[in-house]
């Protein structure tokens, strides 16, 4: 059957529809708000549509870690995150750590431990151990190693990236790293 002959049904209405979105969102200290379309993920955001490319597209499936972000405090994987699901959020991306006259605990921790080789996985490291050190469950390193284990390293400098995220963990009174506001 000809489909340009079939009824207009209440669904098929629904898929002229527009698709943009209106999203407001706290990034790294900054108030921002964007129209984007409804399926656009986080990671696609951050760096198309914000211009911050130290988050990584890795794996675009979960399974490396290289997108990971810090949304509310917490961890998240930037690929699989609808952005719209994250409207009215505070979004610290690696960008939004430390500053330029003084690197967040974690980027010094990384830099005096040698925690990378290609530095590709880096931001997403740094991102979940931060998001890791806020939860507050990791305070061995065999704990560190299994709540990081969602972040792949393929140069695989997992024993550096454990010194490190550790020293940081040792820093501060909860066991996690000094409380730093992301720079506006």
């Amino acid at each position: 059957m000809d489909q340009s002959v079939l009824p207009r049904t209440a669904a098929s209405n629904a898929l002229d529809a527009p698709t943009a979105c209106a999203i407001h969102f706290t990034l790294n200290g900054a108030p921002v708000t964007r129209e984007i379309p409804a399926w656009t993920t986080l990671l696609d955001l951050l760096r198309e549509g914000c211009g911050l490319t130290g988050t990584k597209k890795g794996c675009d499936h979960g399974q490396c870690g290289a997108c990971t972000v810090l949304v509310d405090g917490k961890r998240v994987n930037s690929c699989l995150t609808l952005a719209v699901m994250k409207d009215g959020s505070d979004i610290v991306t690696i960008e939004g750590m430390g500053e330029e006259d003084a690197l967040h605990p974690l980027q010094q921790a990384f830099i005096d431990h040698d925690a990378f080789q290609c530095g590709y996985c880096t931001p997403g490291q740094i991102c979940s151990a931060q998001g890791l050190i806020n939860e507050g469950k990791a305070h061995t390193e065999d704990e560190v190693r299994e709540l990081m284990s969602g972040n792949i390293c393929r140069c695989g400098a997992y024993p550096n990236i454990v010194t490190a995220v550790v020293q940081v963990l040792r820093q501060s009174p909860r066991g996690g790293a000094p409380s730093q506001e992301p720079r506006a």
